[in-house]
């Protein structure tokens, strides 16, 4: 870098030119400071360091994803969209600092283990996704599916869920099946066969979790608190309120939080 510096002081007697010498001492200070590369150093710190520091910020705001897989328990039948238990979640982990896309849910109303797994099969999706919530069952045992059926239908799609969630295990995240014996619904109905079944297909599905090493969320129990309150039924008297929900989320919030760096 050149500084151009005009000298205005005109030469008119000793002491004046004493102080054109002392000014021109000090511009060729000046100069030679000028002519050092350390004003550039120091742009250039400062520039790649405020650069490193945007980075930083970027790389800490990755927004995770969230696959949903399941039935009318995973849309929250019966609740707005925003009180089912995959929206719950994701506001319990965004209000502890961590972004989130909104949650990719593949799930119906009445699906079986089948179904689902069919669904999965013809659905373009991501090549992976941060994590993957399942809960599915309840259909099957509903219609009176065997237990059989269930185990095989069941692996399967813990397989693929794992594979959706990039071969993590721990990122997988199963459900366990709720009990809707318990409900104004079922009020007909034989409760006690109802959770004698449930129980044997929520059997199944932690063996399979156990042994494919994904995370167990237990949930039926909670359901069956709605025997006793009724605010954690929805109006349709079959699926369960935002309220039910919510603790759901909760535990599921804990366990990804747990994991998302």
């Amino acid at each position: 870098m050149k500084l151009l510096l005009r000298r205005t002081l005109v030469l008119s007697d000793p002491y004046s030119a004493k102080h054109v010498a002392l000014f021109n001492s000090f511009l060729t200070s000046v100069r030679k400071f000028i002519s050092m590369a350390l004003p550039t150093n120091v742009l250039l710190y400062f520039y790649f360091k405020s650069t490193s520091q945007v980075l930083k910020m970027n790389m800490t705001k990755h927004h995770f994803t969230l696959l949903a897989l399941g039935d009318s328990y995973t849309i929250g039948e019966s609740v707005p969209l925003h009180e089912s238990f995959p929206y719950q979640t994701l506001q319990l982990l965004r209000q502890t600092g961590l972004h989130f896309h909104a949650p990719e849910i593949i799930a119906q109303t009445g699906w079986t283990t089948f179904e689902l797994a069919e669904q999965i099969l013809h659905t373009k999706l991501d090549d992976h996704y941060d994590f993957v919530t399942l809960l599915i069952g309840v259909n099957n045992q509903y219609r009176g599916l065997s237990a059989e059926d269930y185990e095989a239908d069941f692996e399967f799609l813990v397989k693929k869920a794992i594979h959706l969630a990039d071969e993590k295990n721990d990122h997988v995240i199963v459900l366990s099946v709720p009990d809707w014996g318990v409900t104004p619904f079922a009020k007909s109905k034989n409760a006690k066969k109802i959770a004698e079944e449930i129980d044997a297909f929520n059997a199944i599905n932690k063996r399979i979790s156990m042994e494919h090493k994904v995370r167990y969320v237990e949930i039926t129990k909670s359901s069956r608190e709605a025997a006793d309150d009724p605010s954690l039924i929805a109006s349709d008297g079959l699926h369960y309120s935002a309220k039910e929900y919510s603790k759901w989320a909760r535990e599921i919030a804990a366990v990804i939080q747990s994991m998302a760096k």
